[in-house]
């Protein structure tokens, strides 16, 4: 980064008119007008970056609420999972799960099952019934009756419901990130263009901008599924969907949290909607346990339905009751997590995008101390401007040279009479507005 002061540096307007040049008294003027506008913008700048770093800490704490209440629902859907597959194990390894009639009948059931899953796969999917079958066959091989029962394909459903909210919420934190540190970053930067600028803002909005406002990583310690990184550790691992270039960094953190929110919406139409063709497919050969939602098909199982085994077993009954119970508490827990989830999108991203409009305003101060650093001349100097004469006003031609930059020319209303302080105004309004285009958009 190179070295900066940007107190006192120049900004060269040549001013002159047909019937002769401004006195030097008339320039002096101009400049410290263009100046003290100048100045202004500059602090509005700073108040607006200090606005972004506001909202982001308040944002960061509504994070931190939302990541506690998804850690407690957590915890309470992986214990109601664990105990519905202690319940299902249990019941599975019972020796008097069901008598000779039902074994016989389940013998009957599963290749039907089968044959009913490889008919709908192949007539639905693409390709791939026979590895269906082989698996499903397999599953069924492994279990009991009593998949019949409890609809067994739940637990796994669980299971890979919950799979995909970790990587959500990863993904999510991801995004999370990369807004914090680019709004640090921004903030930071900002720092240290005021703080060779000192000169130029008044005392209170020194001691306003001064002030120790936030703890760099206000989360670290807890327990939550991420490993933070820096931003440009996460543009190298993710180039190109993350740009290194700052002003890109919201779009992408964005799109990040968008795309995570099209997935979850596309997970919960597969399990509620199952004429999804393309759902059931995938799902199907994600866990061909799911061809057990088929055993109304098939006569013997039906009849393995009708058939209450727990009439004999007091035990069985409790632990099948126990498993319903805990695959209720389990369902009723991921949807809260689903539902944590979605807002904590939400709050980002309208978040991100107030942040994003922030940016655009004021962002431009951050990115001053790595491209100025002459500190010769004052912030606003006027030698000369040319303005034809004429009857009706005309235009002034002015060439500006803002901070260390190169001449920009363009041209003020002539009915601005060059006295006025509104011409300094708009000269110094013009100079900002190139000097942000061709040097800062260019940096």
């Amino acid at each position: 980064m190179r070295s900066f002061v940007l107190y006192l540096l120049p900004v060269v307007v040549l001013l002159g008119v047909t019937e002769g040049l401004l006195p030097p008294e008339s320039l002096k003027q101009i400049s410290e007008d263009g100046s003290k506008y100048i100045t202004a913008q500059f602090e509005n700048a700073l108040n607006g970056v200090r606005k972004m770093k506001l909202l982001m800490d308040q944002t960061g704490q509504e994070h931190q609420e939302i990541l506690n209440s998804l850690e407690e629902t957590k915890r309470n859907k992986e214990d109601a999972l664990k105990s519905a597959l202690e319940s299902e194990q249990q019941l599975s390894e019972s020796p008097e799960v069901c008598n000779d009639t039902v074994l016989a009948l389940w013998e009957e059931c599963k290749p039907c099952l089968k044959q009913t899953c490889v008919r709908f796969y192949s007539k639905t999917c693409r390709s791939g019934a026979g590895l269906i079958g082989r698996q499903f066959e397999d599953f069924l091989n492994r279990t009991s009756p009593f998949s019949i029962f409890i609809n067994g394909e739940k637990v796994d459903t669980l299971s890979r419901q919950d799979e995909q909210q970790h990587m959500t919420l990863e993904d999510l934190e991801d995004g999370y990130s990369i807004v914090e540190d680019s709004v640090d970053e921004l903030f930071q930067d900002s720092i240290k263009a005021f703080a060779h600028l000192k000169p130029l803002v008044t005392s209170p909005f020194q001691h306003s901008f001064s002030a120790p406002m936030w703890n760099p990583f206000p989360f670290e310690g807890l327990n939550f599924p991420f490993h933070r990184q820096t931003r440009r550790e996460r543009s190298t691992l993710f180039d190109p969907f993350f740009p290194g270039n700052f002003e890109s960094l919201f779009e992408a953190a964005k799109k990040m949290m968008e795309r995570h929110n099209q997935l979850a919406q596309l997970a919960t139409e597969g399990r509620g909607n199952s004429t999804d063709d393309k759902t059931v497919c995938r799902e199907l050969r994600r866990n061909s346990a799911g061809c057990l939602k088929m055993k109304e098909k098939c006569e013997k199982c039906k009849e393995i339905l009708n058939i209450d085994c727990t009439r004999k077993d007091q035990l069985q009954g409790k632990l099948k009751e126990k498993f319903e119970e805990s695959i209720r508490l389990a369902e009723k827990f991921t949807s809260q997590y689903d539902d944590l989830l979605q807002k904590f999108r939400e709050k980002m991203l309208n978040a991100t995008s107030v942040l994003e409009d922030l940016s655009e305003q004021f962002g431009w101060v951050s990115k001053l101390a790595n491209i100025t650093q002459n500190d010769k001349n004052g912030i606003l100097q006027v030698s000369t401007a040319y303005s034809s004469s004429g009857g009706e006003p005309s235009e002034t031609a002015v060439t500006v040279n803002l901070f260390d930059s190169e001449p920009f020319t363009f041209t003020v209303p002539g009915n601005i009479r060059l006295e006025d302080p509104k011409f300094a105004e708009l000269v110094a309004n013009e100079a900002l507005k190139r000097f942000k285009k061709e040097v800062i958009e260019a940096a």
